[in-house]
């Protein structure tokens, strides 16, 4: 069957099964663009082709599959640098497909030219030029196999205007032949056997788990290695929902906004089993006085990650899903033969005292003003079983601290590279990908103002959910570290309860605007926002802004300086003095 190198793109994507593309067409992807009309495939049409790529991230995070974004060459392709970037950073598998120029003027400065695969090569797993559309399904079939195996992560595959419009022959590849790329996803059975050794002969084990444990699919065999083992559980930021915050081995969050009972028993813990974690300095604080009396097991399935930042005692390269049943499997065998597990109870009845000590904590003054911690835990209340999408800062924080995950794939953020308007972009796609759950956006003002125009795609496209703005009139989480760091002297970061009218904006694009401004207002706003089904909701709570996030580990200090609440603070009086974000 003869068909143009579009046709064959289209075709291509239908065989690897995408059921959905977000993107915006432009010239050089425009032969692309005419048989999508008779593809199975929907087209999502955003607003801006970075939330296009958040789109892509918040499908695939939501659903395990791969998410697919497309964009023009150019500013279209350079668009979707940011969520390139994000996807690398917090292992998320997408493929970006981009128009090029013809190929005769590649390298000209052709109109809209940009060298995308050279601009990306540093934040994507792989990337592909295609000059010839007799390759392109088989770099289509090599795109989708890199993104989604191994060490899941971005590729993107760059299309010239005239290889869309070439025609070939028809042929779908059965097998995908990539000679050099051979991940390994099987743990070394030895090296499981040393790993049980060292469960078995600590009095202070911590399962580091973080969100490769996700990605993998392995929440199930981490339960049954947690509860079997008795080995209490921290997960990371991108962990969270891995296991259950719940279960009693559960410890929270670690971390520069972690719990205290799980910053400290990493600190205090004489095993620290890394299961999908690669030791971030985030978790780690500063990094010589992390963790000093630990010996490491360190599992993932990329091997540069092992050692990186942390030697590793007994290192396991292999898929977490693999390695953790390989571990259970194995220790549950070796308790057998010694009548159970080891006796942990003076270690573990330390943690549960850590917990009841040292909870996370604020106070909500009835007359005001809301705090967002309680705005969250309203949210919570009221909606437990959503999926549950933030942007980056303070409410990042506060969102994973105070929503109590029990399933993995219901908490999707931007972890690594920390980017400001992901979550409205992440949760239409998210959205899109899970029509059968309710998905919360919980963001701030300044992440919202961001990419707040994709409200609209949500509108045209049909796609509802629910944005909650902690409003607190700042950039919030620089503005703490100017209270704290920097004298209060407040450089660039108000930016007003009132501009824009946040409500009246939900309304321009199609959506119910809310707010609330008393602690009296939460929740009957929140029971009219859950009341909507059919469109998109935007709550502006307006919020206390001089609260801050706690617990604290100041970047580069270490996490035995955690600092529970304000009262602990001492002021700095040289800004020179402060630490290094």
């Amino acid at each position: 069957m003869k068909v143009t190198g579009a046709q064959a793109l289209f075709m291509a994507l239908e065989r690897e099964g995408v059921d959905v593309v977000f993107g915006i067409p432009g010239g050089a992807i425009l032969p692309a663009y005419d048989p999508l009309i008779d593809s199975k495939v929907r087209h999502v049409l955003c607003r801006h082709e970075q939330g296009a790529g958040h789109a892509a991230e918040g499908y695939a995070w939501a659903t395990g599959k791969v998410g697919v974004a497309m964009a023009t060459s150019g500013p279209g392709g350079c668009n979707l640098v940011t969520p390139l970037a994000d996807a690398k950073m917090d292992s998320v598998p997408i493929v970006a497909i981009t128009g090029q120029v013809p190929t005769p003027v590649v390298g000209n400065d052709a109109f809209q030219e940009a060298d995308i695969t050279g601009i990306t090569m540093p934040i994507t797993k792989h990337n592909f030029l295609v000059k010839d559309a007799n390759e392109l399904v088989e770099t289509i079939r090599a795109a989708f196999h890199i993104a989604r195996t191994g060490r899941p992560g971005p590729v993107l595959v760059d299309i010239p205007k005239d290889v869309q419009l070439q025609e070939i022959t028809w042929r779908w590849p059965e097998e995908v032949d990539l000679p050099g790329y051979k991940p390994t996803t099987k743990g070394n059975l030895k090296q499981v056997r040393e790993a049980v050794k060292l469960i078995l002969a600590s009095e202070r084990p911590v399962l580091y788990v973080g969100g490769g444990v996700i990605k993998a699919d392995a929440a199930k065999e981490l339960y049954r290695l947690a509860v079997d083992g008795r080995l209490p559980v921290v997960t990371t930021l991108m962990a969270r929902g891995a296991f259950p915050d719940d279960h009693e081995l559960a410890l929270g969050m670690p971390g520069m906004h972690g719990c205290y009972a799980a910053v400290t028993a990493m600190q205090k813990a004489d095993l620290l089993v890394a299961l999908g974690a690669r030791f971030d300095d985030r978790v780690t604080g500063q990094l010589a006085t992390f963790a000093p009396e630990a010996k490491v097991i360190h599992v993932d399935i990329d091997p540069a990650e092992i050692g990186k930042n942390r030697a590793a005692d007994v290192p396991i390269v292999g898929d977490a899903k693999d390695v953790i049943a390989k571990l259970h499997t194995e220790l549950k065998r070796r308790q057998e033969e010694l009548g159970g597990p080891p006796d942990r109870s003076a270690w573990l009845a330390t943690l549960e005292r850590w917990k009841r000590e040292h909870p996370l904590r604020y106070e909500q003054p009835a007359d005001g003003p809301i705090k967002p911690q309680f705005a969250i835990q309203r949210l919570y209340e009221h909606a437990k079983d959503a999926i549950v999408v933030s942007g980056v800062g303070q409410h990042q924080m506060w969102a994973s601290q105070f929503w109590r995950f029990s399933e993995p794939r219901t908490w999707i953020n931007s972890g690594g590279l920390g980017t400001k308007g992901f979550a409205v972009p992440a949760a239409l796609g998210a959205a899109a990908g899970r029509p059968d759950r309710r998905v919360i956006a919980i963001d701030g003002d300044g992440c919202f103002q961001m990419t707040a125009q994709e409200l609209a795609t949500s509108t045209t496209e049909k796609i509802p959910f629910i944005t909650a703005i902690i409003n607190n009139a700042h950039l919030g989480m620089v503005r703490q570290w100017q209270e704290l760091f920097y004298e209060e002297r407040y450089s660039q970061v108000y930016l007003s309860h009132e501009v824009p009218d946040y409500a009246k904006l939900a309304e321009a694009y199609g959506c119910v605007g809310l707010r609330a401004e008393h602690p009296e207002d939460v929740d009957a706003v929140i029971e009219k926002a859950l009341s909507i089904t059919d469109r998109s909701v935007v709550i502006d709570f307006r919020c206390d802004p001089r609260e801050m996030v706690f617990p604290m580990v100041p970047a580069g200090a270490s996490n035995d300086d955690i600092i529970l609440g304000p009262e602990q603070i001492k002021p700095t009086k040289d800004p020179s003095e402060a630490p290094v974000a």
